[in-house]
């Protein structure tokens, strides 16, 4: 089965009661990029990638769809072997994992299809039909993230991330507090999420006055070697989630033993293929993990959630989705949080099936 045809489509995806703050930055609306591939057997299958604005990591929706039509051509009668294509696409252009992770995407996508699968069964198999979710709050003021805190254990939720950084220390700490008084003994596991937000002296200073909270602190300062230098003076677990950028980067913290835990996206490490194997390094160094995305629509959500339905039970530290702060699918039923949980999507492939027409003219097109 070879690629006949690739389509690009871009689509936009505000966000519900916007804006949504992190440390680093404020997002109202996204921009998210759909690819579409068709093969010779005349079987289609989609991709997405969605950065959350141009400051979160270095990508934006606008270099994605550059990098797509950069690499479209030379993919033109290529084959769907996950490994053969990223080889493929690393032999025309250097980096660009995030636009790469769409075609990979698509690529599984397409291969569930033509043999009667789910991605997951092709991932190495579910061990779950029903995935744990997450769910994170945004920057807020205590009283406000304790009431959202209350309201998610409330749906089942079994893990909350609170968002932190970018403000004064002590704000994030009575949040926390705040919290924990909330969700305290009732089973919800509790991230502290910098978003590269902290300097390493107010990271030290949110986990010294706070040893009685068990919560991981994820990505709290800027780079792996600041959290790397403050390794072996904090009480709780520290988790990295943006400067794991890619597979080398996870080999070397998970042998150096610079965290406890990842938070993972499936775009920024390049798709699916990478992220399997990420999954596997994982579990031979039993580092527990997320296996989300920095935001999309049900195509990025149904590959988020069949790779997390192959994860370890006791690794699986949830799928993030941002369907909770948009509005629509982009089919009929669409991927969605019930209970804190989310159902493994059933058909072939990703099982997500957009409407015709739904994304408009595409923006480009090869083949």
């Amino acid at each position: 089965m070879k690629i006949t045809e690739i389509h690009i489509y871009a689509h936009d995806l505000p966000v519900k009661n916007g804006p949504y703050t992190m440390a680093n930055a404020k997002v109202w609306a996204l921009d998210t990029t759909l690819v579409q591939i068709v093969t010779d057997k005349g079987l289609t299958g989609w991709g997405e990638t969605c950065p959350v604005g141009p400051t979160y990591q270095p990508h934006h929706a606008l270099g994605a769809r550059a990098a797509l039509a950069e690499m479209a051509p030379g993919l033109i009668g290529a084959a769907l072997h996950p490994v053969a294509l990223r080889r493929r696409m690393d032999s025309l252009l250097n980096g660009h994992r995030y636009a790469k992770a769409a075609i990979d995407i698509a690529a599984h996508d397409l291969i569930g299809k033509a043999w009667g699968v789910r991605v997951a069964d092709l991932l190495g198999g579910a061990v779950t039909e029903n995935v744990p979710s997450y769910y994170a709050t945004g920057v807020g003021a205590p009283d406000e993230i304790a009431r959202i805190a209350a309201e998610k254990l409330a749906e089942g939720y079994p893990r909350l991330q609170v968002k932190i950084g970018g403000r004064p220390v002590e704000e994030d700490i009575a949040v926390l507090r705040k919290v924990w008084e909330v969700i305290g003994g009732k089973g919800m596991r509790l991230a502290a999420d910098g978003n590269r937000g902290l300097p390493t002296r107010d990271a030290l200073r949110l986990s010294r006055e706070c040893p009685d909270i068990p919560f991981v602190m994820e990505q709290p300062c800027n780079t792996i070697e600041e959290i790397a230098a403050i390794r072996g003076q904090v009480r709780h677990g520290i988790y990295i989630d943006e400067s794991g950028e890619d597979l080398a980067t996870v080999v070397r913290a998970a042998g150096q033993g610079l965290c406890d835990g990842f938070g993972m996206k499936v775009t920024r490490i390049g798709g699916l293929q990478q992220m399997a194997a990420f999954r596997d390094i994982c579990e031979a160094r039993t580092l527990p993990h997320t296996c989300d995305d920095a935001w999309g629509g049900d195509i990025i959500a149904a590959a988020c959630t069949h790779i997390g339905a192959t994860v370890a039970p006791r690794l699986n530290e949830g799928v993030w989705l941002a369907a909770p702060y948009i509005e629509g699918n982009y089919d009929r039923t669409g991927v969605n949080i019930r209970g804190g949980h989310i159902r493994l999507p059933e058909g072939p492939g990703l099982g997500v099936v957009p409407e015709d027409g739904i994304f408009g003219a595409p923006v480009a097109s090869f083949g």
